[in-house]
């Protein structure tokens, strides 16, 4: 287990009520790290990180609320984090929004704009306020939760898309420009993973059946199985892993 011990490791997950940022946090946390679970909503925080105090003991999970759009509300989740545990090691940024689904031209500006504010903006503010400790550390792990469909194009999820795309841009980027000081960013591109964030797009059996027809495993990914990948990235294990996109798709791309 050394090379995955995150025992003394401090993790900002956002997102982490649900799905694959609550399976990350709770994963991390599995691995010895301390864990701040984020999302909108305050009561749905502090539910999800009692339940992980439960499991791994008090102190091991906080519960910061913030709204990804707001520049304020990220300043005061690392603020509150560095209060609660005096450093951060390791960011995921996971959180991200789709409000519209069909072509691209029927989508209203404020559609397109608010996809790319919460999933490439966000991240960029996010990133640039925890950084600047990793660097002077010469230590730590920045992790873009993306999609495969940075990877492809789609006739219905096209703005997304496009976001996704630059998420591994944007780790590509910062790659070159942190790895001096030993900061790794990297990426995650799950396929479709049964959450309520593609609910519309596993909920349909129809839809389901194809994709798992195009699946060399026949099946969509769980939360638990991206989960993995992100311990990884946080780890000892993947100290030389920087700029990279992690396909976790059950082989759908190839």
């Amino acid at each position: 287990m050394s090379q995955f011990d995150l025992t003394g490791k401090v993790a900002i997950i956002t997102g982490s009520t649900r799905g694959i940022g609550k399976a990350i946090a709770e994963e991390m946390a599995e691995h010895g790290a301390k864990v701040v679970i984020s999302s909108r909503k305050q009561p749905i925080c502090d539910e999800v990180a009692a339940a992980i105090n439960a499991e791994h003991g008090e102190g091991t999970a906080i519960a910061v609320p913030a709204n990804i759009s707001s520049k304020e509300d990220l300043q005061n989740l690392v603020d509150r984090t560095r209060e609660a545990f005096g450093k951060i090691d390791v960011l995921v940024c996971n959180a991200a929004s789709n409000p519209y689904y069909g072509p691209m031209e029927g989508m209203a500006d404020e559609q397109f704009r608010k996809i790319l504010d919460n999933n490439i903006v966000s991240n960029h503010w996010l990133i640039q306020m925890v950084v600047p400790e990793m660097r002077e550390r010469r230590e730590g792990s920045i992790i873009i939760v993306s999609s495969i469909g940075g990877l492809r194009g789609s006739e219905t999820i096209g703005a997304y898309c496009i976001s996704k795309a630059a998420d591994m841009q944007l780790a590509r980027n910062l790659a070159h420009e942190y790895g001096p000081d030993n900061v790794r960013v990297n990426c995650i591109a799950p396929g479709l993973i049964r959450t309520d964030f593609a609910r519309a797009l596993w909920e349909n059996p129809k839809a389901e059946e194809a994709v798992n027809a195009s699946t060399p495993l026949r099946r969509i990914g769980e939360p638990h199985e991206i989960a993995g990948a992100a311990v990884y990235l946080a780890s000892p294990a993947s100290t030389f892993m920087t700029g990279q996109s992690l396909v976790v798709d059950g082989g759908r791309t190839i």
